[in-house]
């Protein structure tokens, strides 16, 4: 099955990550699949919109952690020490640029989330032009709190330096409500109005020119893109490096390794253990 479905449907295309089985979690084809699903709907002049959508029971739940953190996947995620920094951007940044596709695209994307739009998810979710959740999906960096820098570095650009570090301090999750609240995602909506909300939005879009739309979104994309985004990255992608490879990314993932990647995310979301020093916070000192 391919890891990413396209269609056509009128004006719009439909780009589905599709593994569903593991929440639509992120290996080495994903990113690549994705990418190409976005070229092929830009390139098509019958095509005005895309809707990205997830299959299964999220929209996407993050990197493989069964592949990456528990196994070691291509070798690229964690490298045996010494490790080769400019081999890791090289996979890391091919990875940021692949899910920036959406942003580069000439026509707008619609993300719609359901269930999880988490680390790497996240990342996938806030690189498009709209983006709407379901009231009780959830959203966020964990990572941010050990073996982590999200690459595309979209938070602060779309929620301000001091929402942006509430988020990533923390690691938190929040739902789809505190998102739009807070201005994260364009709006959020009960999970059974979802789907016609993004078909709404996304139908209206379509009756304007191709041209229309992508010169709208090239003048707004410059605003950003002038105030550094690509250096911004690059500074996020090499420090995501360096976070799976510092003392504590290291202790993390000989933890995944040792007692399964779900405890240690457990422990690590939960702050119930100590990266530094490698051992469990006592319970007297949370």
């Amino acid at each position: 099955m391919p890891v990413v479905t396209y269609e056509k449907d009128g004006r719009i295309a439909r780009i589905t990550l599709n593994r569903p089985e593991v929440m639509n979690a992120i290996n080495d084809e994903l990113p690549v699949a994705l990418a190409g699903a976005v070229a092929r709907a830009d390139a098509d002049p019958g095509v005005h919109v895309m809707v990205l959508s997830g299959n299964g029971p999220a929209f996407c739940a993050g990197y493989d952690l069964t592949f990456y953190a528990e196994g070691n996947g291509s070798g690229d995620v964690t490298q045996p020490m010494p490790w080769d920094p400019v081999k890791d951007y090289r996979f890391m940044w091919a990875n940021t640029q692949h899910f920036m596709s959406l942003w580069r695209a000439m026509k707008p994307v619609v993300c719609k989330v359901h269930g999880h739009a988490v680390a790497g998810g996240s990342d996938i979710a806030l690189c498009a032009d709209l983006t709407i959740m379901a009231e009780d999906a959830q959203i966020g960096y964990m990572p941010a709190r050990v073996w982590g820098c999200p690459t595309t570095a979209m938070w602060v650009y779309r929620l301000g330096a001091e929402r942006a570090k509430r988020m990533l301090f923390t690691g938190d999750k929040i739902s789809g409500r505190e998102a739009a609240e807070m201005g994260l995602v364009l709006k959020a909506v009960p999970a059974e109005q979802l789907d016609d909300a993004v078909e709404e939005l996304a139908a209206r879009m379509a009756t304007v020119p191709v041209n229309q739309l992508a010169m709208q979104k090239m003048v707004i994309n410059q605003a950003i893109e002038q105030t550094g985004l690509m250096q911004t990255q690059r500074l996020a992608t090499i420090f995501d490096g360096i976070t799976r490879h510092s003392p504590e990314g290291i202790n993390f993932k000989t933890r995944s390794e040792e007692v399964g990647w779900k405890q240690a995310v457990t422990e690590r979301d939960q702050g119930t253990f100590d990266w530094t020093a490698n051992e469990e916070i006592p319970k007297r000192n949370r």
